[in-house]
């Protein structure tokens, strides 16, 4: 797989908004003066979508889907643009755990006993990438998206169920290893919206506040983000240009993310999921 030679290339050759730009606004006329001004410009489109991203990871989730289209519209192919996107936020990550750092006091324990199947779940996520077609997702991908924001929205009522019927102890502890090296999985190959489907889990199995579940949601992105990036980096083609710029961006956007997100009420952090994941939704589905 040819590596494009510029933000503009993709591995098929020129992408079409270079040539459609060129022909609309330039007459069709190849100078470099004109490559300059087009690269710029996607340059600025990557950093502006990166930053966009980084702050909606560090909030909820849902930022790739952003970055995603931006590199396929560019010209990248999608295991390219998928495999640079996710070498790209995986620095955001660790951002926006850092901006949530003091929701992360006293859960410890809990973020170790989860961090075996997540990052397991993340090794088989970006392993699956590679070896199989994105098609395979293709029609699981919305419906987990679906029961994710019906689980959001029904959430405090569900969790009330499994307290009074006693669903807690190792059961739920069963429950939520589960659930979170499933998003493992899902991130580790995909990663839009895996915010929202791995809050609607924490909501439903851990009894703590949504502010500190999101600080929680925060770091596992980060470690399923890390692995898949490191794998990627060895074994897969990265587009180091638009990699970086989402890198740089994304980290400035996370802290602005964290400032915004530590300022919402539980009832609007719990729409804003609902919102994010209802836009991923409508995405995948057009």
């Amino acid at each position: 797989m040819r590596r494009p030679t510029s933000l503009l290339l993709g591995a098929e050759g020129e992408s079409r908004i270079l040539a459609t730009a060129r022909l609309r606004f330039f007459g069709g006329r190849d100078l470099a003066w004109i490559d300059a001004l087009l690269t710029l410009a996607a340059m600025a489109a990557i950093v502006a979508a990166g930053f966009v991203a980084g702050a909606i990871n560090t909030i909820v989730g849902s930022g790739s889907l952003i970055t995603f289209p931006t590199l396929l519209a560019l010209g990248y192919p999608p295991v390219v643009a998928n495999v640079s996107n996710t070498v790209g936020l995986v620095f955001g990550s660790v951002g926006g755990v850092f901006g949530y750092r003091r929701e992360l006091a006293g859960q410890g324990r809990r973020l170790l006993w989860l961090a075996v199947p997540t990052a397991t779940g993340a090794i088989v996520g970006a392993y699956l990438l590679l070896v199989l077609p994105q098609s395979v997702f293709k029609n699981v991908v919305p419906v987990l998206i679906a029961i994710a924001i019906i689980l959001v929205v029904v959430q405090p009522w569900l969790s009330r169920r499994v307290n009074l019927s006693g669903g807690g102890g190792p059961a739920r502890k069963v429950l939520l290893a589960a659930g979170t090296f499933g998003t493992a999985v899902y991130g580790g190959y995909f990663g839009a919206a895996q915010g929202v489907i791995l809050m609607s889990i924490l909501m439903i199995l851990v009894d703590d506040s949504l502010q500190r579940l999101n600080a929680l949601k925060n770091v596992f992105a980060a470690v399923v983000n890390g692995i898949a990036a490191v794998y990627f980096v060895l074994v897969a083609n990265v587009a180091w240009e638009p990699a970086i710029l989402i890198a740089v961006s994304s980290v400035v956007g996370s802290q602005v993310g964290a400032l915004a997100g530590r300022r919402l009420s539980p009832l609007v952090l719990r729409g804003v999921i609902v919102a994010a994941g209802a836009v991923g939704l409508v995405k995948l589905l057009t």
